[in-house]
C-alpha cells in the first residue's frame, strides 16, 4: 500500500514538471515574439494609388501600374497587417494633389512625400519613395442623361389608389460608355417594384436596371420612389355627345344624345367633378359609307381622375 502511494506521488510530480515546462516554454515564446515585434525594421510598402473626386466619364488606363513604393522604418507591430495584404491604399484628390495634363494625371511623388507620410500615419517613418513621378494616363468616354421610368406591379387595397403620379428623387440617370454604345439608349427602367394590398404612402428605394447594356455605367445606381396613397371612389357623369366634322348638307339623327362616363377619383375632390369637365365627341370623318354607327371618344377630362370609361361604345344614327 505504501509503495503504491509513493508511486502515485512520483507520477504527480512528473506531471507537474511537464506542465511547468510547457508553461515556461509558452511564456518564453511570448516574450521572444513581443521582443521581435517591438524591434524596428526597414521595409518597402506598396501603395495603391486611388483617385478621389474623379469625374464619371474619366477612366484610368493601366490601373495595375498605379503604385508608389514607400521605404519605411517601423516596429513589427505596425508591419503585421502587411502579412495579410500585399499593399496599402494611397488616396489622392484629383482637384488638389495631382497635376492635370492632356490625357494624363501627374503626381509628383518626391515633392508630396508629406501626403504619403500623413496617410501612412505615425507608426511609419518614411525614408524614401519611388518613382519620383507617377504618370496616370486616362481616357474620357461619352455620357448623356436619359429619363428614368418606374417599372412596377402595385396592387392597392380596395378603395385606395395613388394620388397623382409617383415622385422620383432624380428624374434622369447619367449613363457613361462609348458613344456607339449609349447612342440608342433613350431611357432606363427601374427594377420591378412589387407591392401588395397598399393603403399607405409609398417611400422606397429601387435600383436602376442597366444590366442589359454591356460596358455602360449608370449613375446613380438607385432612385428613391415616393407616392401619396388616398381613399378613392367611383363617380358617374352624364355627358352630352358632340358630333364633329359632319358636312353641312348632311342631316342625321342619333341616339342616345348623352352617355354616362365613369371615373375613379379621390374622396377629397369627388364633389368638385362636374359633367362639363368631360367632353365626348364622335368624328363623322371616321364613318365609312356602309357604317351606321358613330364611335364616341373622350377628348377632355380632369387631370386628377383615373380609369375614365364610357358605358357605351357606339352611337347609332340614321341619315334624314
Amino acid at each position: 500500500m505504501e509503495k503504491r502511494k509513493k508511486l502515485n506521488i512520483s507520477n504527480f510530480f512528473k506531471r507537474s514538471n511537464v506542465k511547468r515546462f510547457f508553461i515556461f516554454l509558452i511564456i518564453a515564446f511570448v516574450f521572444l515574439l513581443f521582443s521581435k515585434l517591438s524591434s524596428s525594421y526597414k521595409q518597402n510598402i506598396r501603395l495603391k494609388v486611388s483617385l478621389t473626386q474623379l469625374d464619371d466619364e474619366v477612366k484610368l488606363e493601366n490601373d495595375s501600374l498605379n503604385y508608389v513604393t514607400a521605404y519605411v522604418e517601423a516596429n513589427g507591430f505596425a508591419l503585421v497587417p502587411l502579412l495579410f495584404k500585399s499593399s496599402m491604399e494611397l488616396k489622392l484628390d484629383v482637384k488638389e494633389d495631382v497635376a492635370l495634363e492632356p490625357n494624363q494625371f501627374v503626381f509628383d511623388v518626391e515633392k508630396n512625400q508629406y501626403l504619403i507620410a500623413e496617410q501612412l500615419g505615425k507608426s511609419y517613418a518614411l525614408i524614401s519613395v519611388k518613382p519620383k513621378e507617377l504618370v496616370l494616363p486616362y481616357s474620357k468616354i461619352a455620357n448623356k442623361k436619359v429619363p428614368i421610368k418606374i417599372k412596377h406591379n402595385i396592387k392597392y387595397a380596395t378603395g385606395f389608389d395613388l394620388l397623382g403620379d409617383f415622385s422620383l428623387s432624380v428624374d434622369s440617370a447619367k449613363i457613361v460608355g462609348s458613344a456607339e454604345t449609349i447612342a440608342p439608349i433613350k431611357s432606363l427602367n427601374t427594377e420591378l417594384l412589387e407591392l401588395e394590398d397598399v393603403k399607405s404612402d409609398i417611400l422606397t428605394t429601387v435600383k436602376i436596371n442597366g444590366s442589359k447594356y454591356k460596358n455602360v455605367e449608370v449613375y446613380p445606381k438607385s432612385v428613391e420612389i415616393s407616392g401619396n396613397i388616398e381613399r378613392f371612389t367611383e363617380g358617374t357623369a352624364e355627358v352630352l355627345i358632340n358630333i364633329i366634322n359632319k358636312p353641312a348638307d348632311v342631316a342625321i339623327n342619333y341616339f342616345p344624345k348623352t352617355l354616362d362616363v365613369t371615373y375613379y377619383v379621390d374622396l377629397a375632390r369627388y364633389k368638385t367633378v362636374e359633367p362639363s369637365d368631360f367632353v365626348v365627341e364622335c368624328d363623322f370623318n371616321e364613318v365609312d359609307s356602309e357604317q351606321r354607327y358613330l364611335i364616341p371618344k373622350i377628348v377632355k377630362q380632369p387631370d386628377f381622375v383615373k380609369r375614365v370609361k364610357l358605358k357605351q361604345n357606339r352611337i347609332d344614327y340614321i341619315k334624314l
